[in-house]
């Protein structure tokens, strides 16, 4: 029986991460991953192949809307197949790229399925059906997720589509039923519109994009509305049934029930921890909420020598962060065996986009939270609409917010729905991590027409009420 000092089970984004830091700190390693396919869900099923569909579908609006711009584009058409392909080929290359960082030789990749048979050991079962047994001093569970079926009855009679399979489907539907309201729902409701699907989003609470403040909720709302999606909230799914034409959804809204049918459904109601088979009970790891694997700030689990990260913690299920708690995991492997104070992760800068038309951007605090946590704050915000950039782009729906400390002025969250909000959201990423005031992000050039300018707009509102030249300004309301 071999012994390891840090044993990762899952090697997706945290658990690559989190194999290399180990191994850079010295740690003897080993990184046991059962999937068929090396890379983990971001690569293989996850944000690359969905954003590479969707960058498809961004060129082809831009294609429809020549004609606002002066141009003739001919005639319109997509190859679906082609479309996978390139997809498939991006994907292939960016799989054999982990492929081989995974096989470096930085650390021990074991091919199988591991599970805990007690605190210190687990079990593998290797693909080639043989079986073994290690020791580890530490460990990170790092098994990702996989599709949370809620039960809606007939869905599995009926088929549906979901992120996973619709993104090797050569099939168009002429009209399609999203089932959620989430990032995932309104990325593939944008994908399926811009083709020319007719998209109806069914979302169970009151309001698409529930953990966001409700002015950035009515933003997207309206911009989807103006496409043509159609969003009804407030829903109580009751089942799902076959139809002459194609499928349809029952469902419950102010105790009426409805009927609506399409083509195809789409599943976006969420992912769940992959923690079965793993023998979190064996080894004495409690779970949280929702089949969560429950951690503290050094990412360590109910057993101290056991740590976790990525998505099946439930906490903050994006990527970068997976990968930050992967590393924060092993350099706290590696402070716990030498005998050192923990290192504890910080979430201030915790980032947040979508990848829709309009794109939704978000970094630090929500007014809701800083409301929730007793945080005292000033918001300002600036519209694309009145943006001279936005206006030349032809991009004008939405806005940018910035949320700062009412008496320092320092900067806790910001939020862009618009054009660009993934790659504007940077600039105040970077001011964040220097801790500057609204004040200071307002002293600083931009070039113009650029869409990044727009910040200097509330940064410079929110300076001046600060500086007393607008006294009679009020903190804006916390948003609901």
């Amino acid at each position: 029986m071999e012994s390891y000092d840090f044993v990762v089970i899952g090697g997706g984004s945290a658990g690559y991460s989190a194999a290399v830091t180990a191994a850079h700190l010295g740690l003897k390693t080993i990184c046991v991953e059962g999937a068929e396919e090396l890379g983990g869900l971001c690569i293989l099923r996850g944000c690359m192949p969905s954003k590479t569909f969707i960058e498809s579908a961004n060129r082809f609006l831009t294609l429809r809307r020549a004609e606002e711009f002066g141009l003739s584009a001919g005639h319109l058409g997509f190859d679906a197949a082609a479309i996978i392909r390139r997809k498939r080929k991006l994907i292939g290359g960016f799989a054999e790229y982990r492929a081989q960082q995974l096989n470096s030789g930085l650390f021990r990749l074991a091919r199988g399925h591991a599970a805990f048979s007690d605190p210190f050991h687990v079990e593998v079962s290797f693909r080639d059906g043989r079986a073994e047994r290690i020791e580890g001093k530490t460990f990170l569970i790092s098994t990702g997720s996989v599709l949370n079926t809620v039960e809606v009855p007939g869905l599995d009679k009926v088929g549906f589509l979901h992120s996973d399979l619709a993104l090797d489907t050569e099939r168009w539907p002429r009209s399609v039923i999203v089932l959620g309201g989430g990032a995932i729902a309104l990325e593939f409701a944008h994908f399926y519109n811009a083709f020319g699907s007719a998209v109806t989003i069914l979302q169970r609470s009151g309001r698409i994009m529930k953990e966001a403040d409700r002015d950035i909720a009515s933003a997207l709302a309206d911009a989807f509305q103006n496409r043509g999606i159609k969003i009804v909230c407030g829903t109580k799914l009751k089942a799902a049934e076959l139809s002459d034409s194609g499928k349809l959804v029952r469902y419950e809204k102010d105790g009426v029930e409805h009927v609506l049918e399409a083509d195809e459904i789409f599943f976006a109601l969420g992912r769940k921890p992959a923690v079965e088979g793993v023998g979190l009970g064996e080894a004495g790891v409690s779970l949280g909420r929702g089949e969560t694997v429950a951690v503290n700030a050094m990412m360590q689990t109910s057993q101290p020598h056991i740590f976790a990260s990525g998505d099946v913690t439930g906490l903050h299920e994006i990527v970068h962060i997976a990968i930050q708690q992967g590393e924060i995991a092993a350099r706290n492997a590696k402070n716990l065996l030498d005998g050192k104070a923990l290192q504890a992760i910080d979430y201030r800068l915790k980032l947040f986009a979508m990848f829709s038309e309009p794109q939704l951007a978000m970094v630090g605090l929500t007014e809701r939270e800083a409301e929730e946590q007793g945080i005292a704050v000033r918001v300002a915000k600036y519209p694309f609409l009145d943006h001279g950039k936005a206006m030349v782009r032809g991009e004008v729906e939405g806005f940018v917010k910035l949320i700062v400390e009412a008496r320092s002025g320092e900067i806790l969250g910001a939020v862009v729905v618009g054009p660009e909000a993934s790659e504007l959201i940077h600039e105040i990423v970077v001011a964040m991590h220097f801790h500057a005031t609204a004040g200071e992000l307002s002293t600083i050039p931009h070039y113009h027409p650029t869409l990044s300018e727009i910040w200097t707009y509330p940064a410079e509102e929110l300076a001046a009420v600060r500086s007393g030249v607008a006294s009679n300004a009020t903190p804006a309301p916390a948003a609901q």
